[in-house]
Formats: C-alpha cells, structure tokens, sequence
C-alpha cells in the first residue's frame, strides 16, 4: 500500500507510527490539504484506463483465436505490459472476478476524473472511455465483481468464450 498524503511536519511527525505501519511507501506531497487526493486521482485514472485496456487487449486475442494464457504470457514479457495487465489478466484468465477491487470503485473513481476535468476545463477522452466501458460493466449486473469482469462486456457484446472458473474437480 502507497499513501499519497499531504500536510505539516508536525503532523507527519505525529502519524508516521501509523503510517509507517500501513504503508509500504508514503509520499509526503507538500503542506497544502487536497494534494494526496489529487494525486491518487491521477493514479486513479491510469490504473482504470489500464484495466479496461487490458480488458480490451485480451477480448482482442481472444477474438482473433488466441490463446489467452499465451496473450497473457506474451504482454507480460513485451513492452505493451503494465502492473494492471499483469495484476489483473490473471483473474480472467482463472474465471474468478472476486472482488479484491470492484467495477463500482472504477466508476466512481473515473466519474470524479470526468467531473475534475470538466472543471478544469481539461478534456480527458481516454478515461471518459475507460468510464463508458466500467459503466457498461456495472449497467450489465458486474458492478460488485472485479474490476477485472470489466471484460464480460465484450463477451456480452461479441459472444467471445472467456476462461471459467474452475470447479471443486479442478475442471473448468
């Protein structure tokens, strides 16, 4: 875990116990409240926009007859990988969308990247499409399972076969 946080020294100096027990790395973002929040907005918007890629880039392959684990194997040795793609490949590839982050968090998340844009009057057309797919995902039934389910629109769009999730046999 990262903690992206801003304020005093004093009040550093006062949490760092605490921070220093939850947090791998604490970026210390200067005094001013709100710049901790901004910046995991920014964070935010790159991991929801590589999600929903991933998504994409393995419906692709899977739509072109590739084998997904192959894809999978493939990306993550080249130079189109990202700690997204690698993180979350693997629960479509398992058929498991537990949640351990859910499609709701993503648009939430992007919608506050669309509404700080909008008042920023910063265009960001990337994640507006990162949040139509998360939206999709959510309108579909998908909003409490991983963000990683964000791929099930595709299956439901293009009828691809995705991995299923193993039984207690140890068959799909």
């Amino acid at each position: 875990l990262s903690v992206m946080a801003s304020g005093t020294e004093a009040a550093f100096a006062k949490a760092a116990p605490v921070l220093d027990a939850m947090a791998a790395t604490v970026y210390r973002l200067g005094d001013e409240p709100g710049i901790g929040s901004s910046m995991k907005l920014v964070n935010q918007l790159l991991a929801g926009v590589h999600i929903a890629t991933a998504a994409e880039a393995m419906a692709l392959g899977i739509r072109m007859g590739l084998d997904p684990a192959t894809v999978y194997e493939v990306i993550t040795h080249s130079a189109g990988n990202s700690w997204m793609f690698e993180n979350r490949v693997p629960h479509i590839l398992a058929g498991d969308y537990t949640p351990l982050s859910a499609v709701d968090i993503f648009v939430k998340d992007l919608n506050i990247v669309h509404e700080t844009g909008r008042e920023l009057a910063l265009p960001t057309p990337v994640a507006a499409s990162a949040l139509q797919q998360f939206t999709a995902a959510r309108g579909a039934g998908f909003g409490r399972e991983d963000d990683a389910a964000v791929i099930k629109v595709y299956q439901r769009l293009s009828g691809i076969d995705l991995p299923e999730a193993a039984n207690d046999d140890g068959e799909a």
